[in-house]
């Protein structure tokens, strides 16, 4: 298990490699999510403080490219928990005052290509 910092939350218990938007609900965390956690919208997006993951699926870039949030939010239904982790949710279904949508899948979809996000270290 990894811990999962919240703001506004506190900590979150989470599997490594769990799907970052599940933990979240499971957690307690109203994480808005309306596409099913299939990268086709951006309610769902976190900012992190730290441990922000060096890896980022295609479909993750291309939609924060497209909606012209990357490199200032990540999508949890694209992000693996890993300890560390210090994040920020930035639409609530309570903030928001919109329901979630249907329940992501146990794994992240569409099947994951992963990439390297726009200013990770490729480094050791």
């Amino acid at each position: 298990m990894v811990t999962v910092q919240v703001q506004g939350y506190g900590e979150v218990q989470a599997r490594a490699g769990e799907r970052l938007v599940l933990a979240l609900e499971r957690g307690g965390v109203d994480i808005l999510h309306r596409c099913g956690g299939v990268a086709r919208c951006t309610t769902c997006r976190v900012s992190f403080q730290e441990g922000e993951p060096g890896a980022m699926t295609a479909a993750e870039f291309d939609k924060l490219q497209e909606k012209g949030l990357l490199g200032e939010a990540r999508l949890s239904c694209q992000i693996e928990c890993a300890g560390g982790m210090s994040l920020t949710p930035l639409q609530t279904a309570r903030s928001s005052g919109l329901e979630p949508g249907k329940a992501p899948a146990e794994q992240i979809e569409p099947d994951p290509v992963w990439t390297t996000r726009p200013g990770a270290s490729t480094e050791g």
